[in-house]
């Protein structure tokens, strides 16, 4: 009867069984670990790829900055020495005109141009160029004066000034040729893949070459007698 079912119960001793984790189970948990490295690695990946950018462009930008410098560093050189020879054209104007009173016009044209490369020292290359070829010019024409007036010719002072403005004259060129080179460098660094893109994002420009245009400044005002 009832009464015996429920004794028997009552004294029915315990049985415990342990649960043991499915297949199932155990494979869930794994992929879930493994889902975890991969999105851990993929972080690491993007962090260090971060970083390579960051330290390219660093690197990239300050390359373009040293080789800004190095051009303004040639253009600060050449413009001294073109400096210097117009002052030592002032000096030879003053001392030819004690022998070549009657020579006015190659006078002035010296004059003339002597201010227009002063008027042009803060100037872009380009017209820098110009202004500075216009003089070669007329210290040629100056020159070929002179040829006339043998006593100029044998004045100590216009020999000393031929010497050192031959000397200038060398050295220009020189600074020339270092300053087109700086250009040249800085210039295919700007143009150059990938350098370009860190050139146009931070606004570099290319630099302007210094050369002889000019038919008459190609071949050097002759100076010594």
């Amino acid at each position: 009867d009832n009464t015996d079912v429920k004794s028997l119960a009552r004294n029915a001793p315990f049985e415990y069984s342990v649960v043991k984790p499915s297949a199932g189970t155990a494979l869930h948990g794994g992929s879930f670990v493994t889902g975890v490295s991969s999105v851990t690695d993929i972080f690491a990946i993007l962090i260090f790829a971060i970083v390579v950018i960051v330290v390219w462009v660093v690197a990239s930008y300050n390359r373009l900055v040293a080789s800004r410098e190095k051009v303004r560093e040639g253009w600060s050189s050449m413009d001294i020495q073109l400096k210097r020879r117009s002052n030592v054209v002032e000096n030879l104007v003053n001392t030819v005109k004690g022998y070549v009173k009657h020579e006015k016009d190659a006078l002035e044209a010296v004059t003339e141009m002597r201010t227009r490369t002063i008027s042009a020292a803060d100037a872009g290359a380009a017209e820098r160029e110009t202004s500075e070829g216009e003089l070669s010019t007329a210290l040629i024409r100056l020159f070929a004066v002179a040829e006339s007036y043998p006593e100029l010719k044998a004045d100590g002072t216009f020999i000393e000034l031929q010497r050192t403005l031959a000397t200038l004259e060398a050295e220009i060129q020189t600074a020339r040729r270092h300053y087109n080179g700086c250009v040249r460098r800085l210039n295919t660094k700007i143009a150059s893949v990938p350098g370009n893109i860190v050139a146009r994002r931070f606004g570099f420009e290319p630099a302007a070459y210094y050369e002889v245009e000019h038919a008459a400044d190609r071949t050097r005002p002759e100076v010594s007698f």
